[in-house]
């Protein structure tokens, strides 16, 4: 059992993952919802299929999703049905 400041924190990791836990945005320090999923994969030591997902606001949509494509890891931008 996790008490809500936990529930807040984990949000970011688990994504739309866990119904029960608010999801938030992924950014440092972001608490606003997330409205937007970047799906994302390290070539490098993932399989091509895999994905891995971060949440984005819509202030923050950017910022991340810029910070994965210069990596080369960003796959997918796709609404967040929140």
């Amino acid at each position: 059992m996790t008490d809500d400041a936990t529930s807040g924190a984990l949000s970011g990791l688990f994504g739309s993952e866990d119904a029960d836990l608010p999801s938030v945005c992924s950014a440092r320090g972001c608490g606003e919802s997330a409205t937007w999923e970047l799906r994302w994969n390290n070539p490098k030591i993932h399989t091509p299929d895999r994905r891995k997902t971060w949440l984005a606001c819509d202030t923050h949509k950017e910022s991340l999703s810029d910070f994965l494509q210069r990596r080369g890891f960003l796959r997918e931008v796709e609404p967040f049905p929140g």
